[in-house]
């Protein structure tokens, strides 16, 4: 077992600057930090934007949604296990796996090149759809035809947290990348992708109707039986994991509007088609064991 990663002189002093300039948050009480394992336990990884503080809710959904599952079968992420797992779930990730790290509804990213995939195994439990299966299987690597985002199950796991309550005709909900250009175009009923993940779906939830450019929202709205429908303005994001959603989720290619008064005229799209008990059931591991939740 390798010991902590240790800090820089220099990355030290540019963090004290940081924190000196108001650009990071001041740790009044360093000690109640994160501790680093020393130990055998499961690593899930999920992606963290680096410019700031702020979590972007769908990403964070990978940490609440394992750590839930976890919890009911009475283990968590900071517990000693027998072996050391890194876990990816949620998100367009797939590109940071390495060699026998354990894939659970994570997918690629369409933005990524084959080359920046340097794994040659991993142990796949399912994937976001079969885009991301066949990608895998053409590197030669085994993967079952079980498909679903995580996010999906937030219903099942949490059957009591969140209710839709109709409170708007319809939300929008940008990309994080695009949140800025709506909110200076004064778009109505805008629901920010980035901040307290529990309070960004209760917004959500409030819509009859969901407009988004995040796959995350589309996705929760669709978890809770609200339509949706993708807003595509601008060409950030790859529409290779919308189609590899979509696909997973028994339906064809993503069809998108371009404004928020086309995705009016549209309506929602065609009901997804999912068997939660199918991407439960290869969830990996209890307490590290490779058991089967039931």
């Amino acid at each position: 077992m390798q010991g902590p990663p240790q800090l820089t002189f220099q990355r030290r002093v540019l963090n004290k600057a940081k924190r000196m300039m108001g650009l990071a948050p001041v740790i009044e009480y360093p000690h109640t930090q994160g501790a680093y394992l020393n130990f055998n336990h499961i690593d899930l990884y999920y992606w963290r934007p680096l410019w700031t503080y702020e979590q972007n809710f769908g990403d964070h959904l990978s940490k609440i949604i394992v750590s839930k599952i976890l919890a009911d079968g009475e283990c968590f992420l900071e517990e000693e296990t027998p072996e050391s797992h890194r876990m990816f779930a949620i998100g367009s990730i797939m590109h940071v796996a390495k060699n026998d790290e354990v894939i659970w509804g994570s997918g690629v990213h369409g933005n990524m090149k084959s080359e920046d995939h340097t794994f040659q195994r991993l142990d796949v439990r399912a994937v976001r759809g079969p885009l991301t299966r066949k990608f895998l299987l053409n590197r030669g690597i085994q993967v079952p035809e079980v498909y679903g985002d995580p996010a999906l199950l937030l219903p099942h796991i949490f059957p009591h947290k969140f209710k839709p309550t109709s409170r708007m005709a319809y939300g929008v909900v940008p990309h994080h990348t695009e949140y800025e250009m709506f909110e200076a175009q004064n778009t109505p009923n805008l629901i920010s992708s980035m901040g307290s993940w529990n309070q960004i779906i209760h917004k959500i939830l409030e819509a009859d109707f969901v407009i988004s450019s995040s796959l995350h929202g589309l996705i929760i709205a669709e978890a809770y039986g609200i339509p949706a429908r993708y807003l595509r303005v601008t060409t950030n994001q790859d529409l290779f994991k919308y189609n590899d959603y979509m696909k997973g989720t028994g339906r064809g290619d993503i069809e998108y509007a371009s404004s928020v008064e086309e995705a009016l005229k549209m309506g929602g799209r065609p009901h997804l088609y999912l068997i939660i008990s199918r991407c439960l059931i290869p969830f990996p591991g209890t307490c590290g064991e490779r058991k089967r939740i039931r």
